[in-house]
């Protein structure tokens, strides 16, 4: 069954029933959806809607339900979604029986000419099959019959509307509908008032005949309706899983299927002989299609949207039902965004984000939770799992065919950590590629040795060096690149050459984002505060921008954001975030808190994200939503200034140790100038801590390109801070202005180098050779000596291929500690190895050294006395981590024990900035 937000009538709500205080189509609420929401939010809602008598007075949250129900409820609409069986044939006798009376007007309603169903597929607004009937008010929300000559019943649709404009409506279905090919194939679509469609829903599933009815109908012929099968495609579907979000596509050729959707092509969502992108609802599918404010439970935080489908999906998944452990259903991407925003960030509801973290635990298990309070623990492994599958089947829908084939692109220094998981994840149900797989880097660089052969821009023979700096939502990482090509007699020979260099597993668009949520949290406590803005950044960060740079040099970074620390401490007095210490705190504090976090977190978000999307506008301010729309625009005459509107504007503010809700939005202006400046020396500082050793032996020197990628590399400070150390140099940094609701070029320039590399190869225009060097250590591995002195055995900054060192212990020992630091000498974690002399075996150096070679040398286990055990330290080329590998002697003998890995990182980032102490 469906809810669906349709406007009754409603009473004593301000201008007109039905409309807010803004004139505009009033938010419908279910009482399924305010029986999830706190009372914080459903006052919240009162508010905003203008419900007086919710705002007013002093209600319990049972009262405020029936209250907001009473002036803002939502219709049901009745929609046989799941298959019963002889439910077919009962409809088919209400047919036959009651089926009296058609309506006039049919002519007045507007069906496509050809429609075409896949068995298997669901049907909905990426397919477009829309219903037009403006001037027929009676014709609504319903289900839709698919008869033919002999009213037999060969498939059930659903009428959804479509949008805001009224009288337009799409035909929907799920993927498991069931559809039957008659032998009389002269289709009809049978459209129903509201309670005719209502009796048929019940007549479906009731096990007792129906009393007779009158039912009144439209029936609307179909010139074509074809009910297919879906083919299978040997084009191989890439997917880019990033941290945040997540890209797909595949180079669908003319012969892809046999015979591919001319209703796709005629509309241009499939397009033959090039590359097809996987595009991402935004809006739910009860939403407008675009230019409405997207709301959040009435409390939550929504900003205008204006596009329909992006090709981009954020990395997140949410539990919307696990009450039955055997079928759990979820939430995906922005409808899971839209969870975690609608549950006012509370964490009532499971919702993960950034699941890439987890490549190095996906066998780790989580407790999750739905809206009705039903828990399960479910494998990191089964999340992700599920995640890639809704993007697989998103995939297959829009290109109406079944993927056998997938490419995954994956970090340069976790390949074969990332390979294995989506193995194991996918398990047999895909063929992945993997010797032919790219890294993240290589597949940007890819991209612009394609570009260089397509315009005959590349010189032959030579050899081309190139660094490629990849600054993601969670991560930073630096990898290097030769390449040289040659025009051979049948195709081009690539010969690539790649190594990881460097990286930061804590520095990336989130460390941005949290720096921006800083500056607007300072600013807004201190209007609250003060009752007017009356904060300057110059104050905060007090060093000219010219100076910056070099003031980072001398005193570090921390230098320069402590005065921005100090005042962000001093806010929390009035806006608190910290979340986490108020979980002694009463239930409605603790939610308040982490409301107001969630709030300001996706305020910087999106100011981060406007003011680099490279526009003409350089200033921007938020305003609630319900000023703009009364406004009637967006840029009050400023040519310069957007205004953002925000639905649901609340933050709860602490006066005397009693919260107080603050709907009115500060009146504060931020300019590209500041963004600029605040994000300078943290955007500098990471890529000095990536270069200045490259600078200073020299090497810098012989790359001639820097290749940026990463949705955070749009950043202008990238591009001067870049110029501090290769001034002259070629460096490819993608700026121009984005389209507002278009992915950025730099988050697709991965996916695309991974697509025109798969299909170089496919076509024979390419052969190539891939050298992938042992990946650099930013980190150094101790252990301390029986004497208390500290041993190296794995120094910062080498390459993973050379040999390693050892600890030695008595035979008797347990445990063993292990350390692991960062370049700049900052204990990382521990490890610990714990030691049993059962797991040991006999061995012959020999058989030892055909294991591991010359990384446990002959002449180490020679020197390892009876009753001694030798640790070693032993690393490869594929593993983002270290073994230790046991070697010891009793009795002559010598004993080789368990061989333990130990991953560098265990999630990709270790900084967490939703633990709630931010």
């Amino acid at each position: 069954m469906r809810t669906h937000y349709t406007p009754p009538g409603a009473k004593g709500l301000g201008p007109q029933a039905g409309q807010n205080a803004r004139g505009a189509a009033a938010r419908r609420y279910s009482l399924v959806e305010l029986e999830q929401m706190t009372t914080h939010q459903l006052r919240s809602i009162c508010h905003q809607e203008r419900i007086v008598k919710g705002v007013v007075e002093a209600q319990s949250r049972e009262e405020l339900v029936r209250i907001v129900l009473k002036y803002r409820g939502a219709d049901e609409s009745l929609f046989i979604d799941e298959y019963e069986e002889q439910g077919f044939e009962r409809l088919e006798y209400a047919l036959q029986h009651y089926l009296n009376t058609s309506l006039r007007d049919a002519a007045s309603i507007h069906i496509p000419a050809k429609i075409t169903i896949y068995n298997g597929l669901p049907l909905g607004r990426r397919d477009g099959y829309q219903v037009r009937a403006p001037h027929v008010p009676s014709v609504c929300e319903s289900n839709v019959l698919i008869v033919n000559e002999q009213e037999e019943v060969c498939g059930i649709l659903r009428l959804v509307k479509d949008g805001l404009e009224p009288g337009v409506f799409m035909l929907c279905a799920d993927k498991n509908t069931v559809y039957r090919r008659t032998a009389n194939r002269n289709y009809s679509l049978l459209l129903f008032r509201k309670q005719d469609s209502e009796y048929l829903y019940k007549a479906y599933y009731s096990n007792r005949l129906m009393p007779p009815a009158n039912l009144h109908y439209w029936r609307m012929p179909v010139s074509e309706l074809d009910i297919r099968e879906v083919e299978q495609t040997q084009a191989v579907l890439a997917i880019d899983f990033g941290t945040s979000n997540t890209t797909a596509g595949a180079f669908l050729d003319y012969g892809f299927i046999a015979e591919p959707s001319s209703h796709d092509i005629l509309n241009g969502k499939l397009r033959l002989g090039t590359i097809n992108y996987v595009s991402f609802a935004k809006t739910a599918e009860g939403d407008a299609a675009g230019g409405d404010f997207l709301h959040s439970g009435g409390s939550g935080m929504g900003v205008a949207s204006t596009a329909g489908w992006i090709e981009m999906l954020p990395t997140a998944i949410g539990v919307a039902d696990c009450a039955d452990m055997g079928d759990i259903k979820y939430t995906y991407g922005y409808e899971a965004m839209r969870q975690l925003k609608h549950n006012a960030h509370a964490g009532r509801t499971s919702v993960f984000l950034g699941m890439k973290r987890w490549v190095n635990g996906i066998g780790k298990m989580e407790e999750v939770s739905d809206a009705s309070g039903n828990t399960a623990v479910l494998r990191r492994s089964e999340l992700i799992r599920a995640y890639l599958l809704h993007v697989i089947q998103t995939a297959e829908h829009q290109f109406k065919c079944r993927f056998k084939h997938l490419h995954f692109t994956s970090p340069v220094k976790l390949k074969e950590p990332f390979m294995a998981m989506f193995k194991e994840v996918l398990q047999d149900d895909y063929v992945i590629e993997t010797e032919h797989a790219l890294d993240e880097g290589m597949a940007v660089l890819y991209n612009t040795i394609a570009d260089q052969i397509e315009q005959d821009r590349y010189m032959e023979g030579e050899t081309f060096e190139a660094l490629v700096i990849d600054c993601g939502g969670g991560t930073t990482d630096l990898s290097s690149c030769r390449f040289r090509i040659e025009e051979g007699r049948i195709s081009y020979n690539i010969d690539i050459r790649t190594a990881y260099e460097n990286g930061d597993t804590n520095f990336g668009g989130n460390n941005l984002t949290y720096r921006v949520m800083q500056y607007i949290k300072i600013v807004f406590a201190d209007y609250y505060a003060r009752g007017r803005v009356l904060t300057d950044l110059d104050e905060l960060i007090g060093i000219p921008g010219a100076d910056l740079f070099r003031h980072v040099d001398e005193y570090g970074v921390a230098a320069v954001y402590e005065p921005l620390e100090q005042r962000y401490r001093e806010a929390e007095r009035v806006l608190p975030t910290r979340f986490k210490q108020y979980e002694n705190r009463t239930r409605d504090d603790y939610w308040r808190v982490r409301r107001n976090f969630y709030f300001l977190w996706e305020l910087a978000e999106e100011l981060k994200v406007a003011f680099f999307r490279r526009t003409s506008t350089f200033r921007r301010k938020f305003e609630i939503a319900e000023q703009t729309a009364r406004s009637g625009r967006m840029d009050r005459g400023d040519n310069d200034l957007e205004v953002m509107p925000i639905a649901g504007w609340c933050l709860s503010l602490n006066e005397g140790g009693r919260f107080t809700d603050r709907h009115d939005s500060p009146d504060a202006v931020f300019t590209v100038n500041e963004m600029s400046k605040l994000l300078r020396a943290d955007i500098y500082n990471i890529v000095r801590a990536f270069l200045e050793d490259f600078y200073e032996d020299g090497r810098l020197q012989q790359y001639a390109m820097i290749k940026l990628t990463g949705q955070s590399c749009r950043i202008e400070a990238f591009r001067e801070a870049l110029k501090e150390f290769v001034p002259g140099r070629s460096i490819e940094f993608g700026l121009k202005a984005d389209e507002a609701g278009k992915v950025p070029e730099l988050k697709l320039a991965c996916l695309r180098g991974a697509i025109r590399y798969l299909t170089a190869r496919k076509l024979g225009q390419i052969q190539t050779t891939v050298t992938r060097s042992a990946p650099v250590v930013p980190y150094t591995v101790t252990a301390y000596t029986h004497q208390g002195g500290e041993k190296v055995l794995i120094s910062s900054m080498e390459q993973l291929s050379r040999m390693r060192g050892a600890v030695s212990r008595p035979m008797h020992v347990s445990e063993v500690a292990f350390y692991l630091k960062s370049g700049d000498d900052k204990l990382q974690r521990k490890y610990v190895y714990d030691n049993s002399r059962s797991v040991y075996n006999a061995a012959l150096y020999e058989e030892i050294a055909a294991l591991y070679g010359e990384q446990i040398p002959q002449e180490e286990t020679d020197l390892i006395v009876n009753g001694e055990v030798k640790f070693f330290v032993v690393t490869g080329e594929n593993q983002w981590g270290f073994h230790i590998v046991p070697v010891a002697r009793t009795q002559e003998q010598l004993l080789l024990g368990e061989k333990r890995l130990f991953t560098f990182e265990d999630d990709l980032s270790e900084l967490d900035f939703f633990d709630g102490l931010k």
